[in-house]
């Protein structure tokens, strides 16, 4: 009995390993297919005419790029030639500031009203102004123009409204900071006031169309 289950048992193991024998013959089939069908695909891709067109495609690819490249630093280079000094130049306008600020102080100042002195001292201070703004319109920062033009939010920055009957609504009636542009970009805002009707002539308007619409 010993023998017989011996031989049994040995009958399973050595038809285990027939099976598992076969089983990798069939991988090994199965991934030789697999290894030569991709070996074809490949020698297919390789053929003369395809890996010329692949090569020109990748230089047209490459060219492309270097071409985008070369107008993006083109770009940045004349960014950092023409508004380099942007920061400079939004600073020095303090100056401009100041010098109107000074003649503002100078002209309200009535111990000085109507004097020699004063009259002097604001042709010097002209002087200087204009002579800043030309060296500033030399470098391109040139002042916005706002007086009596329409609104524009691009270029001003409404900070009250003033009753002006004489004017259309959001016409620029007062020039409390004055703006300036570098090339074509805007340096700063021009700080204004523009107009409104009167509150009065608003009511008689109403009251007027109300009388209309009433009759």
């Amino acid at each position: 009995m010993g023998k017989e289950q011996d031989q049994i048992e040995e009958n399973k193991q050595n038809q285990k390993l027939e099976e598992l024998k076969e089983s990798n013959q069939e991988t090994l089939k199965t991934e030789d297919k697999e290894n030569n069908e991709k070996e074809k695909e490949e020698q297919k891709e390789l053929t003369p005419e395809e890996k010329i067109i692949e090569l020109e495609d990748k230089l047209t690819r490459t060219f492309a790029e270097m071409e985008n490249q070369r107008r993006r630093f083109e770009k940045e280079k004349e960014d950092a030639f023409d508004y380099g000094g942007f920061a400079f130049a939004k600073e020095a306008l303090n100056l401009i500031d100041n010098l109107e600020r000074s003649k503002q102080v100078l002209e309200n100042d009535e111990s000085l009203k109507d004097s020699k002195v004063l009259k002097k001292t604001l042709e010097h201070l002209d002087i200087i102004y204009n002579d800043a703004i030309s060296i500033f319109s030399k470098n391109d920062i040139k002042p916005i123009e706002s007086l009596n033009k329409k609104l524009d939010p691009n270029l001003h920055q409404a900070m009250m409204e003033i009753e002006d009957d004489q004017k259309e609504i959001g016409t620029i009636v007062q020039e409390i900071q004055k703006g300036f542009t570098i090339k074509d970009r805007l340096l700063r805002p021009s700080l204004v006031g523009v107009s409104k009707k009167s509150q009065n002539k608003d009511e008689k308007n109403q009251e007027n169309k109300e009388n209309s619409e009433n009759k």
